[in-house]
C-alpha cells in the first residue's frame, strides 16, 4: 500500500486543532507533527485548507426494496457519491425478511455491497419480527458478525411495524449482549388511521402525507420508546429527529442522565413543509418519513444541534427518482403510495458546513463531532474512525473553506434526478478525499475503484458518548 505525507496540515478533530504534517503508512496515520522528513511514494500539500476527519453516515439505504420498487443507488453510485461529498464510511440498513431470521438479511447485503463499495461500510439490521430464533441471532450479530445495532419500526403497520412488547424484549437482549437499539419513532397505528381518513376524502396530494404524519405522533412513540428503554435498562438511538415534539423527550431523558440519542439530516434543517405544496406533484420529491416539518421546528432542532439535545446529523439517504425513472409517480393519485425517500448523501457535508459554520450556529469543532466524530463513537467505530489522529484509519478530507459549489441534479453524483437542495450555492467543500492513505477523490475527479471498500466489523458494547 502506497505511503503519503500530507504537509502543512491544519487538523481540525473534535477536540483539537494541530497545525502538523501527517504521514501515512498502510492506510493508517503512523505520525502526526510538524516538519516530518520521509521518504514516500507521495506528498500532498494542503496549505490553505483544513483535515477534517472523513464524514460517517450512519443512516443509508442503498439498493433497499421499498413499495415495489428499490432505491435508486447501489452500493457503488451511493459510495461515489458520498466520497465526492467528503464521507468515507457509512452504515446501511439490512433488512430482516418475513418469517426468516437474521443471517439470511445479513448475507444479502454482503451480497449487495461485494465487488461495489468504494468507501468503507457496516451495517445495521431492521428486525421485522421477533421469536427465539431472533433473538439468538441478535446475540450471535452482536459478538461475532460485527453487526451490534438493531433498528425497529413503531410505523408502517404490516410492513415494519413491531409493537411495543417485541421492541421491549428486543431492547433487555440488546441490555445483556451490548447492542444498541435504533427507533424510527411514529405511532403508526394512529397514523395508518389519519390515512384512510385522509384519501376517504379525496385527499390524495403529497401533502397530505405530511399532515397525516403529524408531529405529534412523533413525539408520542419517541417518548413511548424512551421509556420502555429506561424501564428496559438499555441505551437508545433516535433517528431522523425532525420536530420540537421528539427533541424534547429527548432532551428531557438527556438531562435525567438516560443513555439516550437522537439524530437529524439536513433536510429537517433546511427544507419545509412548504415543499409539499409545489405545483405539478413537486412535493413528492421530499415524501419521506417522517415528513417535513413547518420552519419553526427547524429553528428548535439547530438549537438541539448546538446544545447537545441531538448528537449526529446523518442522511436517512433512500432515493427514488423523480421521472426517470417515474419511481415517486407511483403515488400521483395516492399520496400513500409514494416511495418514501430522498436523497442526500454527497450534499450532507457541504450543507452542515454552509447553514451550520459559515452561519456562526456551531464552529469547526462541532461540525466535525456531529459528521464524524459522535457517530464513530456511538457505532463503536471509535477511534479506527471519526478523528485524524495516530494509529487511526487515514479517512481524510482536504477541506477547501473558499470552493463555492452550486448544489442541483445536473451536477451531482447521487443516481437520481433531482437534488432535495437545487439550487442552493454552499461555501467549503472537499478538494482531496481520502480512505485510509487512498485517494478517493481529487479535484472534483474518482480515482477510487469499485470494490476497495472494506466492511467494517463493530463490537458490541456501550456508545463511547455520554
Amino acid at each position: 500500500m502506497a505511503s503519503l505525507l500530507i504537509t502543512n496540515g491544519t487538523i481540525i478533530n473534535a477536540a483539537d486543532k494541530i497545525d502538523a504534517d501527517v504521514l501515512i503508512e498502510n492506510g493508517r496515520i503512523v505520525r502526526i507533527e510538524k516538519g516530518i522528513k520521509a521518504t514516500v511514494d507521495r506528498t500532498l500539500d494542503s496549505t490553505g485548507k483544513l483535515l477534517l476527519p472523513g464524514g460517517i453516515d450512519v443512516h443509508t439505504h442503498l439498493d433497499m426494496p421499498f413499495g415495489g420498487t428499490s432505491s435508486a443507488d447501489d452500493f457503488y453510485t451511493g459510495h461515489v457519491a458520498a466520497a465526492f461529498g467528503g464521507t468515507t464510511t457509512h452504515l446501511d440498513f439490512s433488512i430482516q425478511g418475513a418469517g426468516e431470521g437474521l443471517y439470511p438479511a445479513l448475507e444479502r447485503w454482503h451480497e449487495k455491497a461485494s465487488g461495489k463499495a468504494v468507501i468503507d461500510y457496516g451495517f445495521h439490521m431492521i428486525v421485522r419480527e421477533m421469536n427465539d430464533q431472533v433473538l439468538a441471532d441478535m446475540d450471535a450479530l452482536a459478538g461475532q458478525e460485527g453487526v451490534p445495532t438493531f433498528k425497529f419500526f413503531m410505523a408502517y403497520p404490516g410492513v415494519f411495524m413491531v409493537d411495543d412488547g417485541l421492541i421491549f424484549e428486543a431492547m433487555l437482549r440488546a441490555r445483556e449482549n451490548g447492542g444498541l437499539i435504533m427507533m424510527h419513532a411514529e405511532n403508526g397505528g394512529a397514523i395508518d388511521t389519519l390515512v384512510k381518513l385522509a384519501l376517504a376524502k379525496g385527499q390524495t396530494e403529497p401533502k397530505y402525507h405530511a399532515l397525516t404524519r403529524p408531529p405529534l405522533a412523533e413525539g408520542e412513540a419517541t417518548g413511548r420508546a424512551i421509556d420502555l428503554a429506561h424501564l428496559a435498562g438499555a441505551p437508545l438511538y433516535i433517528v431522523h429527529v425532525t420536530c420540537f415534539q421528539a427533541l424534547d423527550r429527548i432532551r428531557r431523558a438527556r438531562d435525567a442522565g438516560w443513555p439516550v440519542y437522537g439524530e437529524t439530516c439536513p433536510q429537517y434543517l433546511v427544507r419545509s413543509y412548504e415543499d409539499y405544496e409545489r405545483p405539478d406533484f413537486e412535493g413528492a420529491k421530499f415524501v419521506m418519513s417522517p415528513p417535513l416539518r413547518e420552519k419553526w421546528h427547524a429553528i428548535k432542532l439547530w438549537q438541539g444541534l448546538e446544545r447537545n439535545g441531538l448528537q449526529v446529523v446523518s442522511t436517512d439517504h433512500c432515493p427514488f427518482g423523480f421521472e426517470n425513472p417515474p419511481q415517486k409517480q407511483l403515488g400521483r393519485n395516492d399520496f400513500s403510495k409514494i416511495p418514501n425517500g430522498a436523497p442526500g448523501i454527497e450534499d450532507r457535508m457541504m450543507v452542515m458546513w454552509e447553514h451550520g459554520v459559515n452561519s456562526g450556529r456551531f464552529d469547526a469543532h462541532r461540525f466535525v463531532e456531529l459528521t464524524s466524530a459522535n457517530p464513530a463513537r456511538l457505532f463503536n467505530l471509535w477511534p479506527r474512525k471519526g478523528t485524524i489522529a495516530v494509529g487511526s484509519d487515514a479517512d481524510i478530507v482536504l477541506w477547501d473553506t473558499k470552493k463555492k459549489t452550486t448544489l442541483s441534479a445536473k451536477t451531482h453524483h447521487m443516481n437520481v434526478d433531482y437534488n432535495l437542495f437545487e439550487g442552493m450555492t454552499v461555501t467549503g467543500g472537499p478538494s482531496v478525499v481520502i480512505s485510509r492513505g487512498e485517494v478517493l477523490v481529487e479535484n472534483d475527479t474518482l480515482m477510487a475503484k469499485a470494490g476497495r471498500g472494506q466492511f467494517l466489523k463493530r463490537p458490541a458494547g456501550a456508545p463511547a458518548l455520554a
